[in-house]
């Protein structure tokens, strides 16, 4: 993907400026349009990184949570829990590392309904492989150091709480 040319101003900066002379201040319009542009930014960045493991973002994740699991399995509800994701999601997901061997589906033993992703030897390799690169371009955030890096952290925390991620500690 060709790199896009550089601009001689902020596009973001711009806007909101002719959106403060047409509506008014709204500082959070330049903060929801930076931060829908960092989205973009880190999505190609990592899907870079993981794509020629036959990955992306969202199947890297799910390898991470298999991984962090007791027995390198969980069932898909829970994984789709964990993710915050759609059940639909889940399976497309997962179907694509069962296609590319790096994860197995089982029935659950202890839901009859219930399927049990696992994650294969093949899977291990490649999500260590993938997060060894992942973490060598400081998962696309190397404009920032550690103390930025929890600072974000920090001022995004209270937009998850708000949208019900989960019930602060």
């Amino acid at each position: 993907m060709p790199k896009p040319l550089s601009l001689p101003f902020d596009p973001i900066a711009r806007a909101d400026e002719l959106w403060q002379r047409r509506w008014g201040a709204v500082p959070a319009m330049g903060a929801i349009t930076s931060i829908m542009r960092a989205q973009q930014i880190l999505l190609g960045r990592v899907d870079a990184v993981v794509k020629p493991y036959g990955l992306t973002f969202a199947r890297y994740e799910a390898l991470v949570l298999l991984t962090f699991s007791k027995a390198g399995e969980l069932p898909m509800s829970k994984i789709g829990e964990r993710l915050m994701v759609h059940p639909t999601s889940v399976t497309n997901t997962v179907d694509r590392l069962v296609r590319s061997g790096l994860v197995d589906k089982r029935p659950n033993p202890n839901d009859g309904r219930g399927t049990l992703a696992s994650i294969t030897d093949k899977g291990r390799e490649v999500v260590e492989a993938a997060t060894r690169d992942l973490m060598a371009i400081d998962f696309g955030l190397s404009a920032y150091d550690a103390d930025e890096c929890q600072e974000i952290f920090a001022l995004l925390r209270p937009l998850r709480i708000a949208a019900g991620d989960f019930t602060q500690e």
